[in-house]
């Protein structure tokens, strides 16, 4: 019983690492997304937003959370990252904020 409890505690922490850096990841791109990008329609933001998706995998193996990527860690990391990205720089986008 012990040991279903120190197990289930590991996989939380494993997820919620995950789900943390994929926000922060979503976010950061989405902040140099409106610094780097002239408007809507640069590229540099997609860019930016890849380059933040695949930092994440060599980041999360060298911490130790995660020894493989199964599809659907790798689904739900670019799909984390992509969704905070395009909310963080859409709203950046609206207000007209600049840097």
């Amino acid at each position: 019983m012990a040991t279903e409890a120190v197990e289930q505690r590991a996989s939380h922490i494993r997820s919620v690492t995950v789900t943390a850096a994929c926000s922060l990841a979503g976010i950061g791109a989405g902040v140099a997304s409106a610094a780097l990008a002239s408007d809507a329609a640069d590229p540099i933001a997609l860019v930016v937003l890849a380059a933040l998706v695949f930092v994440q995998f060599p980041l999360l193996k060298g911490v130790g959370i995660v020894e493989e990527f199964s599809m659907k860690d790798k689904l739900f990391i670019g799909f984390m990252t992509f969704c905070l990205w395009f909310v963080t720089w859409g709203i950046l986008l609206t207000t007209g904020v600049t840097f």
